[in-house]
């Protein structure tokens, strides 16, 4: 299948272009025009004997080659904590202050409002008020949005165009489905919405999109519909936030002039956070990026969009450097601008600096694609690459045991940190095992609070999970222990959405005159019960001094109401009924659990196809679970009342609990990581939609986690948790195999509960356990005895069930997590698959589709009608 960018013309091609129109007259140099030739020469030998700039202060050497390193495409391998953003903005400061570039001459691109808003500060801080004038600074989008502004009649738009959010984008696609004449239930407009904005980070025009991928949706409608929306977005003269991208793209595509007089604007292109960019976002810096040979472009005043420097008639370069600085270069190519700095030959280069992790990319899910930083130098030849590894966050055992569990990730550009403080005081990585999650919960709580007495202070502790759903086992133990907390990057557990529609249905059913309740509920999940019945109902209430519920118990007597409403409203007042008179007679939980399903509620989530609906399904069912400690459902109701009590100041001291994709960029001194057992880190949907790239990306997130500790690192894991509202032993992650022993160390426990002392689990692989040395004697144990060899000795505890074929360490992995001799998980097959890449097979669940891709046992199938998936070759036959 073609690529969407591979028709762009990069480097060694030249874009089609309009007819080229006659050399212009020469112009007088215009005021701003910096000096060439002789000038030149005077202003460098001025600035060699100038002193050094303070900005550069306090760099090691491989922050200051990043910083000075301005001529052609450069790579930042930036690890964590390495000082990656004081290298991006000294450089631009550099390239301010030596005079390479105006200020309008520079694009920086970042992700986030606040990562811009920060740069652009500490800019100011070094180069002053020079960064005022640089308006190509901010996010992809905004940028996008100032190119498309500027634009809009190319994509027949005009220049006041909206911005449509994402309710704006599910309503406007609700009208086209249902236009179409297909049930906005069985497809959902949110699910399709999802679907466009994944093809627009990859680039994906309507006529561009995989025929599979166009057939998932809609009866096969999918491509139409898609059509039908640009269409509408285009007479109702407004975009969604693909669009700032796709628009710019298609733009700069198809008007060579406009992309040449860009590519002769930028004269410097930096972007942080590399690894994080989708297709689109790279479709869009190639095109802003490539040098296509021939002739040069003709030479404009600095602020109109061209180089920096007038054209010297006397040597026929347009640089500020002298001509022995390029020995051999031709005429030609040495005419070109700054921006395209050449070397010897006669291809030119961009001045385009890249900064990123390619271990902290943990995005893939939301469209990032990590091959954009790997094949850097493949779309960059003769890049810099300078790797930043002098680490100044964490301790050298933090960073010796996350730099050895990511080095079993083969797609990687590779890099070793290390610091330069090390401290023999400091504490090994510490592993934790506990029962469960709550004696998890438990035993975090105490830890904390042993530190809180050495004086420590909250605000620099977190706890960093997998996934929300952890998170409710924490809140409920700091409330009972009065320690401040705070959660980051979405609401406390009982402040989520569905978390207050499930109690508005307890409380109302525990207190029927909880008129707050019942107009949170009573049309959700729809029941065709609107503003004006809800209103009737109000009214009804108020004139007669009566709770809302009772009120809806009359009018459904009555005539006041039309037909459909006054069952519908029926339903809820019997419903009502039947559960108050259950709360005494039947255990809460059990109870719970029947209202949201006869409710409709947990089938209304069931049905949303959104990215955040399975998430949504397990808060509710660790909202079940949680109320098992209580004695009845209003026991229940008490305490969370008091939990959204708790005062949430942003100054207070409170420990900070968020999710591990929340934490990137952020640093602690003591980090605690608990769940990291196989299922739920590495998560199983992970592994199961992505395979190994799946696995690959859960390590980096595991490498995250790792990385944001200062001084101690907590991990833990349970034997048994409850998943999906059932409890399930547990195995321990393969990433804790991964771990060296000379950084880790078991924490020792001196009692716990339950009459589960010291050493419960088993010797940890840390504590060298000897092989067969139980006092099992059974003829197959003996014989195991008999047999051990030192092969088996040293590999005894190995439980990595990742066939890792290359660490860096010159290790081996073992191939298949293996008890007592018996194979009971293996990620890798040794025997080649039987299909072929373009087979036609057969699925009895998503029909025939042609193989697109294998990967040891796995298949990348395109079907005909369920679009692209994984499978396991097992589940398919040739047609």
């Amino acid at each position: 299948m073609m690529n969407g960018f591979d028709d762009i013309p990069f480097f060694d091609e030249e874009p089609t272009a309009r007819p080229a129109k006659p050399d212009p007259a020469p112009e007088r140099p215009q005021a701003g025009a910096i000096p060439s030739g002789l000038a030149a020469r005077a202003m460098a030998a001025r600035q060699a004997s100038a002193p050094r700039p303070t900005y550069l202060d306090g760099l090691n050497p491989e922050q200051l080659r990043a910083v000075e390193t301005l001529d052609g495409p450069v790579l930042v391998l930036a690890g964590a904590g390495t000082g990656k953003t004081r290298v991006l903005t000294t450089r631009i400061a550099h390239i301010l202050a030596t005079g390479r570039a105006f200020p309008s001459q520079i694009l920086a691109v970042t992700f986030t409002n606040k990562a811009a808003r920060e740069m652009r500060e500490r800019i100011t801080h070094l180069a002053g008020e020079a960064v005022e004038g640089m308006p190509w600074l901010g996010t992809f989008h905004s940028i996008g949005v100032k190119f498309l502004r500027r634009h809009a009649e190319l994509v027949s738009l005009r220049s006041d165009f909206s911005i449509l959010d994402t309710d704006d984008v599910i309503r406007l696609l609700k009208q086209l489905i249902q236009a179409e004449g297909l049930d906005d239930k069985r497809w959902p407009a949110r699910q399709f919405a999802q679907m466009i904005d994944g093809w627009k980070n990859k680039g994906l025009d309507p006529n561009q999109i995989p025929e599979g991928d166009a057939r998932a949706f809609g009866n096969g409608k999918g491509r139409e519909l898609y059509t039908a929306y640009q269409n509408r977005l285009i007479g109702l003269n407004a975009c969604d936030f693909g669009d700032l991208l796709q628009h710019p793209i298609r733009i700069l595509k198809n008007n060579p002039d406009i992309l040449a007089d860009y590519q002769n604007r930028f004269r410097y292109i930096l972007v942080d956070e590399y690894q994080d960019t989708n297709t689109a976002q790279y479709m869009w810096l190639r095109l802003l990026a490539q040098r296509p040979k021939g002739k040069n472009p003709s030479p404009t005043h600095p602020h109109k969009g061209a180089g920096l420097d007038a054209p010297s008639t006397a040597t026929g370069r347009n640089t500020r450097l002298a001509d022995d600085d390029f020995p051999g270069s031709d005429p030609q190519v040495s005419s070109l601008p700054l921006v395209g700095r050449v070397g010897e030959g006669s291809s030119s280069h961009v001045n385009i600096c890249c900064v990123g992790d390619d271990d902290q990319a943990i995005y893939g899910w939301r469209g990032a694609d990590i091959d954009n930083i790997l094949r850097f130098e493949k779309d960059f030849p003769g890049a810099t690459v300078i790797r930043l590894e002098c680490n100044y966050r964490s301790t050298a055992h933090i960073l010796g045991a996350s730099g050895h569990l990511i080095a079993h990730n083969e797609g990687r550009l590779g890099k070793t940190l290390f610091t330069e403080r090390a401290d023999p005081d400091d504490e090994k990585v510490q592993v934790h095992a506990s029962w469960d999650s709550e004696e998890e919960a438990r035993g975090i709580g105490e830890e904390i609070e042993q530190l809180q007495r050495q004086k420590h202070p909250l605000n620099n502790m977190a706890i960093l999970v997998r996934a929300s759903f952890q998170m409710r086992e924490f809140e409920d133990r700091f409330v009972t222990l009065g320690l401040n907390y705070r959660v980051i990057g979405g609401p406390r557990f009982y402040e989520r959405q569905e978390i207050r529609d499930a109690m508005a249905y307890f409380r109302l059913v525990c207190q029927p005159a909880d008129d707050l309740a019942f107009e949170r509920i009573i049309n959700t999940p729809k029941r065709g019960l609107g503003d004006t019945t809800v209103r009737h109902l109000h009214d009804y209430a108020r004139a007669r001094d009566i709770p809302m519920l009772a009120a809806a118990g009359d009018m459904v007597e009555t005539e006041e109401l039309k037909p459909k409403a006054r069952k519908s409203l029926y339903d809820v007042v019997v419903n009502f009924k039947r559960w108050s008179q259950l709360l005494e007679s039947t255990p809460h939980t059990e109870l719970a659990e029947q209202i949201l399903e006869e409710s409709g509620y947990t089938d209304m989530w069931k049905a949303d196809k959104s990215a955040e609906a399975p998430g949504r399904l397990d808060n509710l069912k660790e909202l079940i679970r949680s109320m098992e400690q209580f004695e009845s459902m209003r026991g229940f109701l008490e305490h969370v009342s008091l939990v959204m009590d708790a005062e949430q100041n942003e100054n207070m001291d409170a420990v900070s609990i968020m999710t591990l994709h929340s934490a990137k960029g952020l640093e602690f001194d003591t980090v605690f990581l608990p769940g990291w057992e196989e299922g739920l880190f590495p998560h199983q949907r992970a592994l199961d939609e992505g395979g190994r790239n799946g696995l690959e990306e859960e390590r980096r997130l595991a490498y995250v986690g790792l990385t944001r500790a200062k001084k101690r690192l907590h991990i833990w894991f349970v034997s048994n948790r409850r998943i999906h509202g059932l409890w399930q032993s547990t195995i321990p992650s393969r990433f804790l195999d991964e771990l060296p022993e000379d950084h880790v160390e078991v924490a020792e426990v001196e009692q716990s509960y339950g009459g589960y002392g010291r050493n419960q689990y088993g010797q940890s692989r840390f504590d060298k356990q000897e092989p067969f040395s139980s006092g099992y004697s059974s003829p197959g144990w003996q014989r195991a005895q008999a047999n051990k060899t030192d092969a088996t000795r040293n590999n005894w505890g190995n439980r990595s069930g990742h066939q890792v074929e290359r660490i860096g360490y010159g290790e081996a992995g073992p191939t298949g997590r293996v008890i007592q001799g018996e194979l009971v998980a293996k990620s890798k097959v040794d025997t080649p698959s039987a299909f072929s890449v373009g087979d036609r097979v057969f699925h009895i669940k998503f029909g025939n589709g042609n193989i697109a891709g294998i990967e040891g046992n796995k298949l990348t199938i395109d079907f005909d009608r369920a679009g692209q998936k994984r499978v396991l070759d097992g589940f398919v036959e040739k047609v």
